[in-house]
């Protein structure tokens, strides 16, 4: 992968007028320091395992520093700039191609070997593609994030289906079934038109590879249309709702559900939980129906080594002692996070017997990050306002994709 020269990062700080005001990183900390640098409520909970850490390694001193996310990518373009920030670093998956093109992360490949918790075979196969360009390894996966099917299974039995659907056939079948109920506002299921996933997760379930090896769009070849008329028919046949503003949870919780159906990440568990008590035998989770695959979407937060820090060997122990299961363990529990390790998967009692979570573990198995180039983001920016046309009914699926194809020609280029 080419990387930009930090000139050119720097450049990019000054721009956008954050250089001032930069945090001291790990050049001005103590030879028995490591600096860390975590976001939003991992920063907030991190300290306590960090506490934990320094009682099992005397005389080792860890500070975190806990970064808002709306302010973290301007404070990592400023610390690649100045060459002062963190020994280690918590990076969205989304954000480490800009970062490891700058030239802001180490390559920990040498580390593997010291610290066997970093080897790429201890993580799920997706997770790894979010740390691994060319030849080297910028992080290890810390939690993972995937996509399954949150289901009523009483509405679902009473339209013939006692288990979730397992195919596309299936899930558009009782889709239907479920919004011919009788009563206001009924459909089968809920379809977030804002998340930038939904669309490319389906096509690849129907064989889209979405980009070739050089990085140009397939997004006109039939198994992306076909995915996208299969989506947009939800919509049009009235199966799943447009601007309704249904609260999902309240809907889904519902003694008759408007919405018996949804696809969302782990997080849901607790508060459909917390806000809708006394359904928990009436609801599950299940892997994603498949066409030709059922692939999800991988996403989550990866530890990675600041390039400029001076305690490299020391940033890669901490981040080895955070890959261990027992420690992944503790941070589940802590966070509601899902571990990135396969063995945390195989060995803790909860996640392999609780039916809720052992779905995600299952969806692990099948489940790949978005491309992982830096012009990402504005190429699925720019479906969203596509897909919107196809299921609003303002132009045909099929030249609207190819509208699509073009902008995003243009984008990737």
């Amino acid at each position: 992968m080419k990387k930009l020269g930090l000139a050119a990062v720097a450049g990019t700080v000054i721009i956008s007028g954050v250089l001032a005001g930069c945090s001291s990183g790990s050049s001005g900390d103590d030879a028995n320091t490591i600096t860390v640098w975590a976001m939003g409520e991992e920063g907030k909970a991190l300290p306590k395992l960090a506490e934990q850490y320094e009682k099992e390694n005397e005389g080792v001193n860890v500070k975190v520093q806990a970064i808002p996310w709306d302010t973290a990518h301007d404070k990592l373009l400023t610390a690649v700039a100045s060459k002062n920030g963190p020994d280690v670093v918590q990076m969205g998956t989304s954000w480490m191609p800009e970062f490891v093109e700058a030239g802001a992360l180490a390559d920990m490949k040498e580390f593997v070997k010291d610290y066997p918790e970093l080897d790429p075979s201890n993580f799920y196969e997706g997770s790894i593609e979010t740390v691994e360009f060319e030849d080297g390894l910028y992080g290890a996966p810390w939690y993972v994030d995937t996509r399954v099917l949150y289901y009523r299974k009483d509405a679902l039995e009473k339209v013939g289906y006692p288990e979730a659907p397992k195919t596309w056939d299936e899930l558009e079948d009782a889709s239907k079934k479920l919004s011919e109920r009788d009563g206001e506002n009924m459909y089968g299921i809920t379809l977030d038109t804002n998340d930038q996933m939904l669309s490319f997760m389906f096509a690849r379930q129907n064989g889209s590879e979405l980009l070739t090896e050089n990085q140009e769009p397939l997004f006109d070849q039939p198994e992306f249309i076909e995915s996208a008329e299969y989506l947009t028919n939800y919509f049009t046949e009235g199966y799943a709702p447009i601007d309704l503003g249904l609260d999902v949870v309240q809907a889904f919780g519902a003694e008759e559900p408007n919405v018996p159906m949804f696809i969302s990440g782990p997080w849901m568990i607790n508060i459909i939980n917390d806000q809708m008590p006394g359904i928990e035998d009436k609801w599950s989770t299940a892997v994603l129906p498949a066409k030709e695959n059922n692939i999800s979407f991988l996403g989550g937060s990866n530890l990675s080594i600041f390039e400029s820090s001076e305690k490299k060997d020391e940033a890669a122990k901490f981040i080895a002692h955070m890959s261990k299961p027992e420690t992944q363990t503790e941070w589940m529990e802590m966070t509601k996070s899902l571990p990135s390790t396969k063995a945390t998967w195989a060995e803790n009692e909860t996640l392999k017997n609780d039916d809720k979570l052992k779905a995600f573990g299952e969806q692990l198995e099948a489940a790949e990050p978005m491309p992982m180039i830096t012009t990402w983001e504005k190429v699925a920016q720019s479906y969203l306002q596509s897909f919107e046309k196809m299921y609003r009914g303002a132009s045909s699926v099929e030249d609207e994709v190819k509208v699509f194809q073009e902008k995003a020609k243009s984008i990737l280029k």
